[in-house]
């Protein structure tokens, strides 16, 4: 048995079920060991579409994913989709074939392209030492949450392992829950019992401790609201605000703004989810709850950080909390909703508004679904106006804010959580850039709706330079049949125009779903969306 078989069996042992990548010399004896060792390889049409697959796959079924690619150019195809994920704390290991001499035509330093992303490298140098390392790579991923590159120089990969018998390979443990200090929780057990308008926002870290988190909330009287990538945590609770940030309506807004009382649980309180720090009242106290010593107050000034596991820091603090107050409670919520804000539609016989395309998409939809949205102008509609069942009904690949990945967001998606409609909400700009993922989606057979909010621009550049008279010939475009190229990829497709051409939607979820359906929405383009100009300070 060669390296390359015993990295790629190693790997398929150690967990990873699930491998997205392209295929070329390099790569090819690794991916078919992985295959031969029991994990599924999808092949996509570019590597940047099957990193983003692999980090989608990971967020939302919990588990380590791989990408593999070819040395050298494959993985410079993928390192958009790596930095996401990288910045993005997804477990997620990137094989990769290597060259090591300067020489040759596919060399690159591909440590130095990991680390400037943020990813660890980490290389298979030997023969003797290829399973340990294999197995150290899933290990970091899986225990300290990080996207590891994998490299496997093209030399080595052609020794023979030594004969002696192959210990037994098994995944990794999980990563160990962190045990709060008792002095910080006896800290954070007086700021709460103190507080008269406690605010809990859950983020990423909070993801699966839903429980925990109400019944402290219930004690001591918080409202409750989510960071972009935690939606609907807590779908259904009646004291409910939805997402803090950008995406927050006018209520939910004012209602974090009151409080006394900020605690992040498992959120970095960035700029997106505090609105660069003006939904934090100037009297309040702000603190944060984290696993990772290092993410305390990186964004923003904390009065208390607590090092500890989300669930057991706040099972700990309502143990010592004692008797139940009304908190933030007293207060009337009224309506935190975006559906409630009143808007005047100005769709045109031409063009759909994006909110009333919206509003309608979530009335058409079935419950059960799992939502990606690409970046762009267009993205706060969908975001807020489709509501999830849980906080695996949104995979928000926004990281690194770029155009072009919803679609490969949604495949690694719908692979993962396979009981749910899957659906793809991109502009028209991310959806050029990814066509050539529209074959992967025919080619699986999956039954995802894909929304194209069409403007024929890049909206964003349109609306913050436009004002300043600036030309925008760069940023505009002719209209282009999107649903003409998706019938040429095999999909079902309708233009909407109006509300009544989304009866197409309705016939096609009343229908077998046997081909994926394309709706190129042609939407009306003449405002900013309300979120653009924070997202422009945030550059």
């Amino acid at each position: 048995m060669n390296v390359a078989v015993a990295v790629g069996r190693t790997l398929a042992a150690a967990g990873v079920r699930q491998v997205f990548g392209v295929i070329g010399s390099g790569n090819f004896h690794l991916t078919n060991a992985m295959v031969a060792g029991g994990a599924r390889f999808v092949a996509a049409r570019h590597e940047g579409g099957a990193a983003t697959m692999a980090d989608a796959y990971a967020r939302m079924s919990g588990t380590v994913a791989a990408l593999s690619v070819h040395q050298g150019c494959g993985l410079t195809n993928a390192m958009t989709g790596i930095a996401e994920a990288a910045k993005s704390r997804t477990p997620m290991v990137v094989v990769a074939a290597e060259v090591t001499e300067p020489r040759s035509n596919f060399y690159v330093d591909q440590e130095a392209l990991a680390r400037s992303v943020g990813a660890v490298p980490v290389r298979v140098t030997s023969a003797e030492t290829a399973v340990a390392e294999a197995l150290e790579a899933v290990a970091t991923a899986v225990r300290e949450r990080r996207t590891v590159l994998l490299n496997v120089p093209l030399p080595v990969q052609a020794l023979e392992i030594p004969a002696a018998a192959p210990a037994a390979v098994s995944p990794p443990p999980s990563r160990d829950a962190v045990v709060p200090d008792a002095a910080e929780v006896d800290a954070l057990t007086d700021l709460l019992r103190r507080a008269e308008r406690p605010v809990f926002v859950a983020g990423r870290g909070s993801r699966g401790r839903r429980q925990a988190l109400e019944l402290l909330a219930d004690r001591c009287g918080a409202l409750l609201a989510t960071s972009a990538v935690a939606h609907g945590l807590f779908r259904g609770n009646p004291w409910s605000l939805g997402i803090s940030g950008g995406f927050a309506s006018p209520r939910t807004a004012e209602l974090i703004r009151g409080a006394d009382l900020v605690v992040g649980w498992g959120c970095a309180l960035n700029m997106w989810t505090m609105r660069h720090g003006q939904l934090i009242g100037p009297d309040a106290t702000v603190v944060q709850v984290d696993d990772d010593a290092s993410a305390l107050g990186v964004h923003r000034e904390i009065q208390l950080g607590v090092t500890g596991d989300v669930e057991l820091t706040a099972t700990t603090v309502l143990d010592a909390f004692g008797e139940q107050r009304v908190g933030y409670r007293a207060t009337e919520l009224g309506s935190v909703s975006w559906r409630d804000v009143a808007f005047d539609d100005e769709s045109t016989a031409a063009r759909i508004d994006p909110r009333t395309l919206s509003i309608v998409l979530d009335d058409l939809l079935p419950a059960e679904r799992v939502i990606a949205v690409d970046s762009g102008n267009f993205m706060g509609y969908p975001s807020v106006c489709l509501s999830v069942p849980d906080e695996n009904g949104l995979c928000f690949t926004q990281a690194f804010q770029s155009v072009g990945l919803g679609l490969a967001t949604a495949i690694g998606a719908a692979l993962a959580q396979p009981d749910r409609l899957p659906v793809a909400v991109l502009g028209d700009g991310g959806a050029l850039m990814s066509a050539a993922e529209l074959d992967t989606v025919r080619r699986l057979g999956l039954p995802m709706l894909v929304v194209v909010y069409n403007d024929d621009a890049y909206g964003a550049e349109v609306h913050h330079f436009g004002p300043g008279g600036h030309p925008l010939d760069t940023v505009t475009f002719p209209p282009t049949d999107i649903a003409a190229i998706a019938r040429g990829y095999g999909f079902e497709a309708a233009t909407v125009r109006t509300v009544g051409d989304l009866s197409a939607v309705r016939d096609w979820l009343d229908g077998p779903r046997s081909a994926p359906l394309l709706v190129d929405a042609k939407v009306v383009a003449d405002h900013p969306s309300w979120w653009l100009e924070e997202a422009f300070r945030g550059h």
